[in-house]
């Protein structure tokens, strides 16, 4: 993905609790991210009528923008929406399609963005980086850091629990993508940015070894948290590179060679699991397939679908989708039949646990 810009600017409002997408507001009218009132509010289909009763009350002057997310025509169609307004903020309420969505188009124009979450699929609530399909291929686009950061944890509750799980996949796979940076370090001399490492590491340990599922409070909270603190190093370092190394190249590789396989998350969380196997890390990998295990989450191919063929083709493609990455898998620079290997040693591996 392209460079973007380094920013130290952290979000003026990070919130994780029940009932916030009602007390919005509450947030908005103190003028530091909307000056004038003046808000466009951003949803998905789905969830829009039950958002507007809640926001009326709070939000009177708000206009409502449903938008079906995800592409960046979708993207571009709500920018020249925001352009014939009068907005001085942009809040996107729903999950990752929707506030990518949002991210973009106020990003266009300068505009103040909020990001309200109602799902933890992905690291994407507070990231500088907007995840769009273009002509049925997946980019990532820079856009600036949300200025407030909400997650609505009832909203979390009622939604889908896979959808929400597929989040402590992305979450621990920034595990791996960190060794990836430690090793890219090592070979080419790139720098690490100390502070982004540290906030991606904080929140993947957390869950890591977290006790606890996604019906308990505490744990979605440490997740929330974990996700947003995702983002944050991101923001921090200028680049995915914290929260993306040979797992978001298996992720990218499976999505562009077979479409609708799984979740971000989910890929990613596989993904992280076999480049940790790649590296013979046996005590991280022992942690990453006990921890999706217990939280149900793919740790094999055939557990999204694919076969041993069809996932040596993603691995052999993976490094082209960020070919200006050093990661494990342009390392050791494997040839198909040792991708075939490595899965097979990989599969009994993950069996023994």
């Amino acid at each position: 993905m392209p460079l973007l810009a380094r920013s130290v600017q952290t979000p003026l409002h990070i919130e994780v609790r029940r009932g916030a997408v009602a007390d919005l507001g509450k947030i908005l009218v103190d003028g530091r991210i909307s000056s004038g009132g003046e808000v466009a509010v951003v949803v998905g289909p789905g969830l829009g009528e039950q958002v507007v009763d809640l926001l009326r009350p709070s939000l009177k002057s708000a206009e409502i923008f449903v938008t079906g997310g995800g592409t960046l025509d979708a993207a571009l169609e709500l920018s020249n929406e925001l352009r014939s307004g009068h907005y001085d903020a942009v809040v996107g309420i729903g999950g990752g399609k929707t506030v990518d969505t949002a991210k973009y188009a106020a990003s266009r124009w300068g505009l103040p963005m909020v990001s309200v979450a109602t799902s933890l699929a992905n690291d994407g609530i507070a990231s500088p980086v907007a995840s769009l399909v273009n002509d049925g291929i997946k980019g990532s686009y820079g856009v600036h850091i949300p200025f407030g950061v909400i997650v609505d944890l009832d909203f979390v509750e009622n939604g889908p629990d896979l959808v929400n799980r597929a989040g402590i996949g992305d979450v621990i796979s920034n595990i791996s993508a960190l060794a990836d940076w430690e090793l890219a370090r090592e070979v080419r001399g790139e720098p690490v940015d100390g502070l982004a490492a540290s906030l991606a590491r904080m929140g993947a340990e957390a869950v890591l070894t977290m006790p606890g599922d996604m019906t308990d409070d505490a744990f979605v909270t440490v997740l929330a948290e974990a996700l947003i603190s995702s983002g944050l190093a991101m923001a921090v370092c200028g680049s995915s590179r914290p929260s993306s190394g040979g797992c978001h190249e298996i992720m990218h590789a499976i999505d562009s060679l077979f479409p609708e396989t799984a979740s971000h998350g989910e890929l990613a969380g596989l993904g992280a699991l076999f480049c940790t196997f790649l590296r013979g890390d046996e005590r991280r990998f022992a942690q990453m397939a006990d921890c999706l295990a217990r939280h149900q989450l793919p740790r094999t191919p055939s557990d999204v679908g694919l076969n041993a063929d069809q996932f040596v083709r993603a691995v052999e493609f993976a490094p082209r989708t960020r070919p200006d990455r050093y990661t494990i898998l342009e390392h050791l620079a494997m040839s198909p039949e040792e991708i075939h290997r490595k899965l097979t040693q990989y599969d009994d591996a993950v069996a023994a646990r």
